[in-house]
């Protein structure tokens, strides 16, 4: 498995996205486990989760203790692995998502989900969504305290604009390590943000690399180019759309989401895929 960089940290390239096994949809505890398994076993090291992957009201960090399983049943070395979660995203279990950016809530926050995920120190937290009733340095501070109290061993955000992240960085005097934000072939407006990033070497980790739960099954309909680099490479349209982000520069680290054991298996071949110059080109006009 090829590595990226995280703060200081090494990755894979490829990551997993938790969220398809805790919200709508979900499949069953024992595919659930299997999956991250599988993960696990093709290299990934790189875990994604957040307290908001739940369903219901009342099981709040569904998705962060199904990964403490997953790691705790699996036969491999867990040492490698990097858990990041997420704090200040609200799911109250009728379907909408809220905001909440409060420092009380996330320092609360912070230590529920380090006891779900039984570690002391979390290697990675982020903010998961700006909160527009809180100022933004008083959520990203709170970052601030708990890298400097040794709560958690590196900060990032999540749906962060420009600015946003620039004031992340000043907040967190220069340790800002990662910027989680949607991306992928139908979604490229974080496109000034991925540069950003790459810029000032934090990583970038795109959320619904694939369009998302609906839309990447129809990722290689909706995307003819894609689909036609991937006849010609004997692979899938998900396999080149992942290609394609790795090749946007050397910080990202794409989290595809999976809910079956055989869709991460084909993400992570995703490495191994080098694009061509003129296929490269090909995509990004198709995108355009």
């Amino acid at each position: 498995m090829q590595t990226r960089t995280i703060g200081t940290r090494p990755v894979s390239a490829i990551g997993l996205g938790g969220m398809p096994l805790s919200i709508e949809g979900r499949p069953d505890r024992e595919r659930a486990v299997a999956t991250v398994h599988a993960a696990l076993d093709a290299g990934v090291t790189l875990l994604d989760t957040a307290d908001a992957y739940h369903l219901h009201a009342d099981e709040v960090g569904h998705n962060e203790e199904l990964l403490a399983e997953a790691l705790r049943t699996w036969g491999g070395d867990t040492s490698g692995v990097l858990v990041a979660t997420k704090g200040g995203h609200l799911r109250p279990g009728d379907g909408s998502w809220t905001q909440d950016g409060r420092p009380e809530h996330l320092r609360r926050a912070v230590q529920d989900s380090a006891r779900r995920l039984g570690v002391e120190a979390i290697g990675l937290y982020q903010f998961h969504r700006p909160d527009p009733a809180v100022p933004y340095a008083d959520s990203v501070g709170v970052l601030a305290e708990l890298l400097d109290a040794g709560t958690i061993e590196m900060a990032g955000i999540s749906n962060a604009d420009p600015q946003q992240i620039l004031e992340a960085q000043e907040v967190l005097g220069g340790r800002l390590v990662s910027v989680q934000n949607q991306y992928s072939p139908g979604f490229t407006s974080s496109q000034e943000e991925l540069a950003l990033c790459a810029q000032h070497g934090i990583a970038f980790l795109p959320w619904s690399p694939l369009g998302g739960i609906r839309g990447a099954g129809e990722l290689g309909g909706r995307h003819a180019a894609f689909s036609e680099v991937a006849d010609a490479r004997g692979v899938s349209p998900q396999v080149v759309a992942l290609a394609w982000e790795l090749a946007q520069a050397p910080v990202v680290v794409p989290i595809p989401g999976s809910s079956r054991p055989e869709t991460i298996r084909d993400s992570v071949t995703a490495v191994d895929l080098e694009l061509t110059a003129d296929e490269l080109s090909r995509l990004d006009a198709a995108v355009r």
